[in-house]
């Protein structure tokens, strides 16, 4: 087969007649548009006025555990007085929960302890007078709520009418005192 040279010609024009075009005009480019001020700061969120006792921090401090001539004790601080102490009465087969402090004027009172399991409300006493004043509440030592406080997810509360609430992990001291008494 046989190209006509003209049409050889044209073919080849035809092939160069795009690089022919003038380029698109170029737009200028847009105003760079200055970054918008920076918001203000939210304020912060207020605490909640009451939050939940198992929301709150547990205090500062370490579980001990010590036998006593009775008994046992597992006493929970960070310093040489305890914020807490659990006290087995073995011959008596009795448990005590003693609280440093008293309530303004309280003789007689309750103390609330709460679980995971839900809150109890024993009845308490205030001993001695003063910086010497402690709230205690006893129970016998088959009573099923200790096992309520030994089994707590992760801590549990202990709240006296006229003392800060006291948050407290649930480590295994608590559970040796309680098995102390009733063995």
């Amino acid at each position: 087969m046989r190209i006509n040279p003209s049409f050889a010609a044209a073919a080849s024009l035809l092939v160069l007649l795009p690089s022919c075009v003038a380029p698109p005009s170029q737009q200028p480019a847009p105003a760079p548009v200055p970054a918008p001020a920076p918001a203000p700061e939210p304020a912060p969120a207020s605490a909640p006025t009451t939050m939940e006792w198992h929301d709150r921090p547990v205090a500062a401090g370490n579980w001990t555990y010590r036998p006593d001539a009775g008994g046992s004790v597992a006493a929970y601080g960070a310093g040489a007085a305890p914020l807490l102490s659990i006290r087995c009465d073995r011959a008596a087969k009795r448990i005590s929960v003693i609280r440093p402090g008293a309530g303004a004027g309280a003789a007689q009172g309750t103390m609330t302890i709460r679980t995971s399991y839900g809150a109890m409300a024993w009845p308490a006493a205030v001993s001695g007078t003063g910086a010497a004043a402690q709230t205690v509440a006893t129970r016998a030592a088959s009573d099923p709520a200790l096992d309520q406080i030994a089994y707590s997810r992760g801590k549990f509360a202990v709240e006296s009418a006229g003392l800060a609430p006291l948050i407290l992990p649930n480590w295994a001291e608590v559970s040796r005192v309680i098995e102390d008494c009733r063995g």
